[in-house]
């Protein structure tokens, strides 16, 4: 079932070190303190809209701010707080942003107005122009003054500050200030400046890894249920670390219990006959290392045994495991020593005098790998046990491993709400609220590799997403864009159940539902054996020309059926007679499928008439078709403009 992220090395990709980010500077008492940090030199401000600005003054103080001939009268709260809101401009500038409150003012210049964009995700949205196809030539050419960059600095907080903080700065494009920057982004941006002769703001925040779940507010997770667990203890997390990490302890180690074969047959205790474990390396994800594993997902027990005199089992120590991918929990001698999420996060575990015996000690380690590479895969040399006299007991062989359950068999297991990227509402708090209400005419967001265990669920945490920031940023009109997953992983000879399949599924669906968003489709310009492709530049564009559609202009998209229904001839696919679809490559319409009962399915041969697709060989038993579902697909049917038929599922009617 799990056909995703088979090589070892795509896990590390997809939450890898980040490109170097907009560094976020706290404000300081030398800093102005009347705008908020938002409203700096070269920001661009929406145009269309009414203009909100806002900052602290001193309670109660009078604050006057004024843009261009504009000027209005703000009184600043209890709190300090003040907002205004500015008239309506068209495209233009620049214009100068002034506030004065008592004996201070501030002054920002260089402020364009026009259309500002959001853009989020995880690693393909935060993968920067230098990393992109023709970097050096593109580097080279950014050199319009009137694309501003504003580049958000990565940051985790379980909850949000109660201070301003400047999280990131305005720049004009330049090959230095675009060389770091989100490359779709960028591209898109560019294709509309080009396009509709305005300036363009954009603003990238983007984390690679992460969940979807880390990117919503605490009020948006609340309203969805099922994560009462996870904010209670992120919110003792928040106040206390040690308290939170005690509740979610709690909650770890009741999940293994309930579910883990392993823990409840005892594999953490000893045993006399280890003859159903078999070696394991001691480094490399076990993917790429066990044979048996290639494919496998979910939950592997590692042992480990060593002796210890009576000198050094009397003493405390501490286990050094390295990284494990994704979660553990770690015992020793059948006591829990530890256990943790993330999976380049390196294991330490202290062992109080009294864990260790003289003569045989054992190591047991449950390992939950929920995508990806799997377990402890660090360096062989970082496995060790450091005992309080600094002498070392190295951990590098020896290791045996035992299958416990495929994910599949299991419940989705907890994450630790506090851990950036994988957690709840941490890149919220702190990459997304500190941008305020700031005017937005949309986002454009590309994430979802990292959800394709729960594409059901996904279908729920999407529009809550649009609907969460529309709020953030205080408008109901904001555009949604979407960059639908794109091929990468094993090509399928026979018809397969693909969660990126799915996941795109629910990613269209969700799209199709919102008459203000739009669907970017990137099935033909991934990479089956990299996660990050790196045509970005085609990915920008397909978004601009979603943005440009959505704004009421005539513009070509991905074709998608409009009907499914069956006929005495067969089923017939019809699509918008808009469509104009051709067919790349041969004469043949491929990757058509009919499925029954049970997702029991087979590839067919289609026939196309005009707007039409038929399926001349479907049968009664026949009860939906599948289009490019596949992780990485190979299907032949594009619209106008070079753009590729949107791969769907749907019932036959």
């Amino acid at each position: 079932m799990r056909s995703f992220l088979l090589a070892a090395a795509a896990v590390a990709a997809l939450t890898g070190a980040p490109p170097a980010q907009a560094q976020v500077q706290p404000q300081t008492a030398a800093t102005p303190t009347l705008f908020d940090p938002m409203f700096q030199d070269h920001a661009v401000l929406q145009r269309g809209r009414p203009i909100k600005v806002w900052g602290r003054a001193v309670p109660g103080a009078a604050v006057s701010v004024g843009l261009g001939q504009a000027q209005i009268q703000a009184t600043a709260g209890a709190d300090g707080v003040w907002r205004a809101t500015l008239p309506t401009l068209t495209a233009g500038g620049p214009y100068v942003l002034t506030a004065q409150s008592g004996g201070a003012s501030q002054s920002v210049s260089d402020i364009m107005i026009g259309d500002v964009w959001l853009c989020s995700g995880q690693s393909n949205m935060e993968f920067a122009v230098r990393q992109a196809t023709n970097a050096e030539s593109e580097i080279g050419a950014a050199n319009d003054a009137n694309i501003r960059l504003f580049l958000v600095g990565r940051s985790s907080l379980p909850a949000p500050s109660a201070t301003p903080r400047a999280v990131g700065q305005w720049r004009v494009t330049s090959p230095q200030s675009v060389r770091d920057f989100s490359a779709a982004c960028y591209f898109m941006g560019r294709d509309l400046r080009r396009a509709e002769d305005v300036p363009v703001g954009l603003i990238a925040a983007s984390w690679g890894g992460s969940i979807i779940e880390d990117w919503l507010s605490r009020d948006a997770v609340e309203k969805l249920g099922g994560h009462q667990q996870a904010l209670k203890a992120l919110d003792a997390y928040a106040r206390d670390p040690a308290q939170g990490d005690a509740i979610w302890r709690r909650v770890t180690q009741d999940w293994w219990r309930a579910n883990d074969p392993g823990t409840k047959q005892g594999w953490h205790l000893a045993r006399t006959n280890d003859a159903d474990w078999a070696p394991i390396p001691a480094e490399g994800f076990w993917e790429s290392t066990v044979p048996g594993l290639a494919t496998f997902d979910g939950i592997v027990w590692l042992r480990k045994e060593i002796e210890l005199t009576a000198a050094q089992a009397r003493q405390a120590a501490t286990l050094e495991l390295g990284p494990v991918d994704d979660a553990d929990v770690t015992w020793v001698n059948g006591r829990y020593v530890g256990g943790q999420q993330g999976w380049d996060t390196p294991r330490t575990y202290a062992l109080p005098a009294g864990t260790l015996k003289a003569g045989r000690n054992l190591i047991s380690v449950g390992v939950l790998d929920t995508n990806g590479g799997g377990g402890a895969w660090g360096p062989a040399a970082n496995k060790r046990l450091v005992l309080a006299d600094g002498t070392a007991v190295s951990l590098s062989s020896g290791w045996r491993h035992r299958v416990a359950a495929p994910l599949g068999d299991l419940p989705n297991p907890p994450r630790t709400p506090w851990i950036g990227g994988s957690g709840t509402t941490t890149l919220y708090n702190g990459m997304i609220e500190p941008l305020g209400a700031y005017g937005l005419k949309g986002m454009a967001w590309y994430q979802g590799e990292s959800n394709i265990g729960d594409y059901v669920g996904y279908r729920r945490l999407l529009p809550a997403l649009f609907a969460d920031w529309r709020a953030r940023f205080e408008n109901p009109d904001m555009r949604m864009l979407v960059v639908q997953l794109a091929n990468f992983g094993p090509m399928a000879s026979q018809p397969t159940n693909s969660y990126w399949a799915a996941l795109r599924e629910s990613q269209r669906t969700v799209v199709n539902a919102d008459p203000l968003a739009g669907l970017a489709v990137a099935i033909d310009i991934g990479d089956r054996y990299d996660i990050h492709p790196t045509n970005k530049l085609e990915v920008g564009r397909r978004l601009a020309l979603e943005a440009r559609r959505l704004d009421g202009e005539t513009q070509p998209v991905s074709p998608q059926p409009v009907s499914v229904t069956r006929a005495a001839d067969g089923v017939h696919v019809r699509y918008a007679a808009s469509a104009q679809l051709v067919v790349y490559g041969s004469n043949r319409l491929v990757g058509f499928e009919l499925c029954g009962a049970d997702d029991a399915c087979r590839f067919v041969d289609a026939t196309l008439s005009q707007n039409e697709v038929v399926l001349s060989s479907a049968g009664a038993s026949d009860l939906k078709v599948r289009f490019c579902w596949a992780d990485s697909p190979v299907c032949n049917i594009y619209g106008p403009a070079g753009l590729p038929a949107v791969p769907f599922e749907a019932e036959i009617r």
